[in-house]
């Protein structure tokens, strides 16, 4: 499985419509939804291909100002979040391939017939071209695990061995699924860490990424009186463990908690910093009008001098359970 920064073909992207949870019998609440994944599009669209799927694709496409780059899609969707329904790319014998493992709402929590054959009907339109395809009788979220494109997987084993996904299997069951889908030689199990108002049962893309092969960006709580604080400390001390393969310590670079952001109702939004994207020429971040914006945005330039740093106002997604990294997928090229 390659790693996010490697070379990507496209980034997936599912558009919010009127028969998703976005609109809540609302336009206004609709059209207030689509913004944020526009911004996102763009911010991708000046670098690599986009490719949106949507309900009403002169609709939407009338809603940009440029159209370079991107493709839009029509195919039926429940829901926004593709991270966790779209291909996963690996190479196999120097050829790419895509795999369709099962996705089943986040353990049954969300109907989600219409997100899991998203992936065949996409390649029988023609859009992969002719890459392989494989089906995978697997429960398996693209945000539940991360990369570093030489066979290391980090992820939870609060999502990956929870019953709700393959009836709850074992670390070493688990691992030998990853190691014959996913090439992988050893996996990093986080065992701590959540974010209120998550419904994936602590995706890694919520907690800690890979930002190089020596490098692990985390979500790090400072406030002892945050309901993360003990998790998160766990977490964190869990990291200081882990060695790369030659034996050293990753480099640990820490991402500010953001301030608790709530929904009409009081309940605790997962506003997360580690929900960023890698792309061909950009790092694509969420903020959350936090007095951390402007913070984060200057340890991703040192992080990664190479690529623009784009910032999306995310809000609005989080209001839905999902941030920047779960509205998008990338394929390598």
């Amino acid at each position: 499985m390659p790693a996010e920064w490697e070379k990507q073909q496209c980034v997936l992207m599912s558009f919010p419509h009127e028969e998703t949870d976005w609109a809540k019998g609302d336009e206004a609440d609709l059209k207030a939804a689509l913004s944020p994944f526009i911004r996102i599009a763009q911010a991708i669209a000046y670098g690599e291909a986009v490719y949106i799927i949507c309900k009403d694709k002169e609709k939407i496409a009338s809603m940009f100002c440029s159209t370079r780059n991107l493709t839009f899609i029509e195919l039926p969707t429940n829901d926004t979040w593709i991270r966790d329904y779209g291909y996963i790319s690996i190479i196999e014998d120097s050829e790419k391939k895509l795999l369709d493992f099962r996705f089943n709402g986040w353990g049954g929590k969300f109907e989600a017939a219409l997100d899991n054959a998203v992936n065949s009907a996409l390649h029988k339109k023609g859009y992969m071209g002719t890459t392989a395809l494989e089906a995978v009788n697997f429960v398996l979220e693209g945000g539940s695990v991360e990369s570093d494109g030489e066979g290391t997987i980090l992820s939870t084993s609060t999502c990956l061995c929870n019953p709700n996904r393959n009836g709850g299997l074992r670390k070493s069951e688990v691992e030998r699924i990853l190691q014959t889908q996913l090439g992988a030689t050893r996996v990093l199990w986080l065992d701590h860490g959540y974010l209120a108002g998550d419904d994936t049962d602590s995706h890694i893309d919520t907690l800690a990424r890979f930002v190089n092969k020596e490098t692990i960006a985390y979500v790090q709580c400072l406030d002892r009186e945050d309901e993360h604080y003990e998790a998160l400390s766990k977490m964190e001390a869990q990291l200081k463990t882990f060695t790369q393969t030659n034996g050293e310590p990753y480099r640990l670079v820490a991402l500010p908690m953001c301030e608790a952001k709530f929904d009409k109702e009081g309940n605790r939004l997962p506003a997360t910093y580690a929900n960023f994207l890698i792309s061909n020429d950009a790092l694509v971040y969420p903020t959350y009008n936090d007095v951390n914006d402007a913070k984060v945005g200057e340890i991703f330039k040192a992080l990664f001098p190479g690529r623009e740093i784009i910032p999306v106002n995310c809000l609005k997604l989080i209001e839905e359970g999902g941030s920047l990294h779960c509205s998008t997928m990338q394929i390598a090229r």
